[in-house]
């Protein structure tokens, strides 16, 4: 634009408008509508993973401009929609067994299955706790909780539940616990518990804690006395996403392994 055009733009209202308009996009003082996110991966992953894959999410959303779509649940109630057909292109477990139950129903591509990542599993008091208790064979967990409760996932089939049901019984203190424990829908729920002192002790993973300021670690149980804590990952079956190949590789780059390990995460062998 010239500048006597200018001039004679701005003798009018609605030209003195779009003078200025021109004037400061030409100054480049208009700022350029950010690149749209587009579409990418829906994953199903153990609740437990939460605070830790949001902040890669999010890394993998800055680097590619795909948005990641997650849904965190129980690994058991993640298999269970996946059986009924749900669309998820990247199932993550909170352990092998939920796994190996999706690659039965044929669910998941098991050349694209590997171990994730691991963790630890501890007990948890309201904060701030000051109070240690060392948990041996035998040790007086029953008598600590008193007429309360000790949060964990359901036994029967929540991933924390079960690894928190086969450390009580190698401790051979189950069976007085058994009638004290508050089991929950996932083991964020039962942190939940906890952090709002409706629970007197929870058994949640060493990351849970990490994550929840609300609660203070008081002990942590032997890692042999459960099963090792594993988290596998798998593209499903049906997926037909095709940035979930790229989504899972950047899982297990340096990127999100710094993340992952910062939030207290183990790295297994691969």
């Amino acid at each position: 634009m010239t500048f006597d055009r200018f001039l004679r733009l701005a003798a009018t209202r609605r030209g003195a408008v779009a003078a200025i308009v021109c004037a400061v996009a030409a100054a480049g003082l208009v700022p350029r509508p950010a690149a749209a996110e587009t579409a990418g991966p829906t994953v199903f992953a153990a609740a437990s993973l939460k605070t830790a894959l949001d902040e890669i999410d999010a890394a993998w959303t800055a680097k590619t401009g795909r948005r990641v779509t997650v849904s965190y649940a129980a690994s058991s109630a993640l298999a269970a929609q996946l059986e009924q057909g749900a669309p998820a292109a990247v199932f993550i477990s909170a352990d092998i067994p939920w796994m190996d139950h999706a690659a039965g129903k044929d669910l998941i591509r098991p050349e694209s299955r590997f171990d994730l990542v691991g963790n630890a599993l501890v007990l948890v008091a309201p904060a701030p706790a000051r109070e240690t208790i060392d948990l041996v064979p035998g040790v007086a967990l029953a008598a600590a909780i008193g007429d309360g409760k000790l949060a964990t996932g359901t036994v029967a089939s929540v991933p924390a539940g079960r690894y928190a049901k086969a450390t009580l019984e190698a401790l051979g203190i189950w069976k007085d616990v058994e009638a004290k424990i508050a089991g929950t829908d996932n083991v964020r729920a039962a942190l939940g518990l906890v952090a709002r002192g409706e629970a007197k002790y929870g058994i949640v993973y060493a990351t849970d804690a990490v994550a929840e300021p609300g609660v203070a670690v008081v002990g942590t149980f032997p890692a042999g006395s459960h099963p090792p804590i594993v988290y596998p990952v798998a593209i499903t079956k049906e997926s037909t996403n095709p940035d979930a190949a790229a989504y899972v590789a950047f899982l297990r780059g340096p990127e999100a392994t710094k993340i992952f390990v910062g939030q207290g995460f183990t790295i297994p062998k691969r």
